[in-house]
């Protein structure tokens, strides 16, 4: 199994990767659908889409429609990372169609034609959507659905039974060190002589040169390192009613001022609140692996990098370990949090940052799947809940413990031989099974949990 770590860490928009992300890619995906059924003439036909489960429930809260409405205009997460998206959405929002092969007009307006069914969810996927190409008469002529899946990744219908893991996964036999669980990792590791981000340099080499995946993998660093330094720079309340004041630059100013009061702790949730400020803010974010745990990951490498001198070779090493595990997280459970909860997105970041940072201070492979399996054994059982649908309570704060808790893992693990009970492959099964048992009210519909809890005044 090989899943290449430029195809786990990705640029984007939040505030979600799979309802924001994911739905844009998925209108993009329709577009090229459907362009075979015109040539030029396109009267009376228009686009309608279904959001189903989760992205019913919470996609107002996530901008699922306002990314339907860039995905089918053409745009993809990456292209508007940099954009004002509001200015962008605004102009958007008052068309009633979209251009198609540049001449084809086919009807769509966002308000009216982005429907969110809270009935019966799809039955392959909570986050599935319906798009459907109608003739004059209101008559379907084309229709697909789609899913989004977790961190961006889109699957058709057709796909989704074929899937084993929410991104593009590449043959073992491939690769000359794949490994699919923890316990082959760490057998080949001992086998073979070589560290994780040895073996894992090796297999990305299979599909990109080494000048390629170095500057993927100074690329992905640089966009977080850039997510951190905005979202420590922005003040003001964040979108969507909450009237959630952005807390990170705040913060940040005040362990400056105040330097012999602070803790470890309060800069990781400084670094890791400002990424997800940025994210709740529809800014640009790397999913990491998800957007809503997306300030994990860049939280601990930035203060490894800012506060104990490190290098860019050990930024190299530390991202090449965290997709390791993210890989193995991924193709054996899942990071969806409309799948299993909170402890797929924050808990997967900080097992992945937790082996990350016990790699770049020296660990050995036992005491990188120790560190990794600490971090994921102690978000077993959490739940997405978020208030309104919004990224914001309580998954902002929760990146910051999450980065915590990383941090204090890869301490804890370096500080053994990496001999210890609970195997990372088992802990990976119990957080699955942990999440198929969830109830659907405590996976990212906001139907229970801190989501109802909340009384307005």
């Amino acid at each position: 199994m090989f899943i290449s770590a430029l195809e786990l860490f990705k640029l984007g928009i939040g505030p979600s990767s799979s309802h924001t992300m994911g739905p844009m890619v998925a209108a993009g995906l329709f577009l090229d659908d459907i362009e075979p059924y015109f040539s030029g003439a396109a009267d009376g036909l228009s686009i309608r889409c279904t959001l189903k489960g989760s992205l019913a429930y919470t996609g107002h809260g996530h901008g699922t429609d306002k990314a339907i409405a860039l995905g089918l205009h053409g745009f993809s997460p990456r292209q508007v990372a940099g954009e004002d998206i509001d200015n962008l959405v605004a102009r958007l929002w008052k068309l009633s169609g979209i251009t198609v092969k540049s001449t084809a007009s086919i009807g769509f307006s966002p308000q009216t034609d982005v429907v969110f069914d809270r009935g019966t969810a799809l039955p392959e996927h909570p986050n599935g959507m319906i798009f459907d190409l109608l003739d004059s008469n209101n008559s379907v002529v084309v229709t697909q659905r789609y899913f989004s899946i977790g961190g961006g990744f889109v699957k058709s219908l057709d796909e989704i039974s074929d899937i084993i893991a929410p991104i593009k996964i590449l043959p073992l036999e491939a690769c000359q060190y794949g490994f699919d669980s923890a316990q082959s990792m760490l057998s080949m590791s001992e086998d073979k002589g070589m560290t994780i981000a040895e073996m894992k340099i090796e297999n990305e080499l299979c599909y990109m040169s080494k000048p390629e995946l170095d500057s993927g993998l100074d690329s992905i660093w640089r966009s977080m390192k850039l997510c951190v330094e905005n979202g420590l720079k922005h003040t003001g309340l964040l979108p969507g009613g909450l009237n959630i004041e952005r807390r990170a630059r705040k913060l940040n100013q005040q362990l400056i001022s105040e330097p012999k009061e602070v803790t470890l702790n309060d800069w990781l949730c400084a670094y890791a609140m400002s990424v997800n400020e940025e994210n709740a803010a529809g800014h640009m974010v790397v999913t990491a692996p998800t957007n809503g745990a997306a300030g994990v990951i860049p939280a601990v490498l930035y203060y490894f990098i800012k506060h104990e001198n490190g290098s860019q070779a050990q930024v190299r090493d530390f991202l090449l370990v965290a997709s390791a595990i993210g890989g193995l997280i991924k193709h054996n459970s899942s990071i969806s949090g409309a799948e299993v909860g909170c402890q797929g997105e924050v808990g997967s970041a900080a097992a992945m940052a937790a082996a990350g940072l016990c790699a770049v201070k020296g660990g050995s492979t036992q005491q990188i799947e120790n560190a990794a399996e600490i971090a994921l054994e102690h978000h077993l059982g959490m739940t997405c809940d978020p208030v309104k649908g919004l990224v914001q309570v309580p998954c902002i704060e929760r990146n910051g413990f999450g980065a915590i808790k990383a941090y204090t893992a890869a301490s804890l693990a370096l500080k053994g031989d990496g001999v210890h009970f609970m195997p990372l492959d088992q802990c990976i099964e119990a957080m699955r099974q942990t999440g198929m048992e969830m109830s659907v009210k405590y996976k990212e519909t906001s139907l229970g949990g801190l989501a109802v809890s909340n009384t307005e005044c």
